[in-house]
């Protein structure tokens, strides 16, 4: 029997005459390669009420097969996993997997991180230090057929939705911004990103022409504002 895709839960309570209802319990497969944290992530949402972990996986091969096999309502998958990428295989189940939702799992506050994420099919994208507070009502919000970003992330990602590049920055311009901010060099920036010194320069001039800055710190105003870093 085919599995529905989300939870439609009950807020009333059963009518008179009929009986109640049982609340369905949302399937989870839980995929992240660090085994202790995998553990407390397991513990945390085998804790909540109306939610079972189904099956654990180390990989990203192990978690599209468990996801095809279980086919749970919700996928908590780390975006750093080993075995490819993590954003690639969301698009991959979103097609095999069309009634599972994804919940992606960082440490990156990345706004622009949460933006791709989204874009590519996930229903969710969660901070791990929050995950204790955050994961669960993601996970439901995600079961129910909604959308839930880490507060943290939420402002930067309204700007970059409501135009934060408006002034003729490219999404990667917009990242190389972010980074520059935070205090990376270029070639940091460049081994994030995995591109080389020189092509972070030329999106570095480039990002101070069409703002019409010229210091690091006119950067750091700039990005402050539009929320795509924290205070």
């Amino acid at each position: 029997m085919a599995m529905s895709g989300h939870l439609h839960l009950v807020t009333g309570g059963p009518d008179r005459g009929h009986p109640a209802q049982p609340r369905l319990s949302i399937r989870i497969v839980l995929a992240e390669d660090h085994v202790a944290v995998r553990r407390n992530l397991k513990a945390l949402l085998d804790r909540e009420d109306g939610m079972t972990v189904v099956s654990e996986a180390a990989d990203l091969q192990t978690a599209a097969r468990n996801v095809r096999g279980d086919r749970p309502h919700v996928l908590v998958l780390d975006l750093e996993m080993p075995g490819g990428s993590s954003l690639e295989t969301v698009v991959r189940l979103r097609c095999l997997a069309p009634d599972t939702e994804i919940v992606v799992l960082t440490m990156e506050p990345s706004p622009i991180l949460a933006r791709r994420a989204l874009e590519t099919g996930a229903a969710g994208f969660v901070l791990k230090d929050r995950a204790n507070d955050e994961l669960p009502q993601a996970v439901r919000t995600a079961a129910a057929g909604g959308e839930y970003v880490s507060p943290r992330v939420t402002a930067g990602l309204d700007a970059l939705r409501g135009g934060a590049d408006g002034n003729g920055l490219t999404p990667r311009e917009t990242e190389i911004l972010r980074l520059i901010a935070l205090g990376h060099t270029s070639a940091e920036i460049g081994d994030q990103l995995k591109l080389s010194r020189r092509t972070v320069e030329g999106h570095r001039a480039r990002i101070h022409h069409k703002l019409r800055t010229t210091t690091r710190a006119e950067l750091v105003r700039y990005a402050l504002d539009r929320h795509l870093i924290g205070a």
